[in-house]
């Protein structure tokens, strides 16, 4: 399957902004693409204009891209967004769990599969071992042409332990507080998925957006310890190289004009903290 400038042929229509196309390609040595990136940044889009895109093919009509060739396609399957059927007895995460043994059942190889944030509806652990084990599943053993959009980053790491998956990322960029979403896919991993400065733009009180940031480091610091704990070493170096350090995440954070003297020896004594 290749898709050279492929397009949404309704989100271009419907939008304000300039639509950015996007290439695909997968092959008998490419089954699965992993996608991370932020929230708005076009994972849902990606995936959709290539469903339309196929299905409008096999009904032999013109499609929304410079160039497409596939092979012939026996199903789509998709498990995107959030829905209850609370009438028959059946929560947002039962009708997610049902979709996604429907896709695992009846995928062939010729199938394409769209997955939209599988394991969202449980505890972190749950969706994490829920979602790695399906994508492994279908990349190991379905081999269907499979789009596996998530925000757990640790699946990135399937790609490393099997040639058919790859990691691709919507690219988005910080300024200052805000993010601007660039919809362009590239390869490789997102570093983050910015959901503090989308929940921003979606109008969240700042004084939220503040306590969520602070709640955050200090999270991404306890685990940082752990691991080290973990690793045999409880000494953590202020100056590491490594830029997800969490001493320098908070250190990027921190707009001396910005600050108030209390806020100021709150960072101080975190910064102990990690020492």
């Amino acid at each position: 399957m290749h898709i050279e400038a492929g397009r949404h042929l309704v989100v271009e229509q419907v939008s304000d902004i300039p639509f950015v196309a996007n290439d695909l390609d997968f092959s008998d040595q490419l089954r699965m693409l992993i996608i991370t990136g932020p929230n708005m940044g076009g994972k849902s889009t990606y995936m959709r204009q290539t469903a339309l895109i196929v299905l409008l093919a096999h009904i032999g009509c013109f499609v929304p891209a410079i160039a497409f060739r596939c092979g012939p396609v026996d199903r789509i399957f998709t498990r995107i967004g959030a829905s209850d059927d609370l009438a028959s007895g059946r929560s947002t995460f039962m009708v997610e769990m049902s979709e996604t043994a429907n896709i695992l059942h009846n995928a062939t190889t010729n199938s394409l599969i769209l997955m939209d944030e599988i394991g969202r509806g449980t505890s972190t652990f749950d969706g994490m071992s829920l979602a790695w084990a399906c994508a492994d599943h279908l990349a190991r053993e379905t081999r269907a042409f499979t789009l596996f959009a998530t925000h757990y980053f640790e699946l990135t790491s399937l790609a490393e332990e099997q040639q058919n998956i790859a990691n691709v990322h919507l690219e988005a960029m910080e300024h200052g507080n805000n993010i601007v979403f660039l919809h362009t896919v590239k390869n490789g991993p997102a570093n983050q998925s910015y959901g503090l400065q989308v929940a921003a733009l979606a109008g969240v009180p700042g004084e939220v957006i503040d306590k969520a940031r602070i709640k955050l480091r200090h999270l991404e610091d306890n685990a940082y310890i752990e691991q080290q704990q973990e690793l045999g070493s409880t000494q953590l170096d202020l100056f590491s190289a490594k830029e997800n350090h969490p001493a320098i995440c908070l250190l990027q954070e921190i707009n001396p004009d910005g600050i108030t003297p209390r806020q100021a020896l709150d960072y101080l004594y975190r910064l102990k903290g990690m020492i």
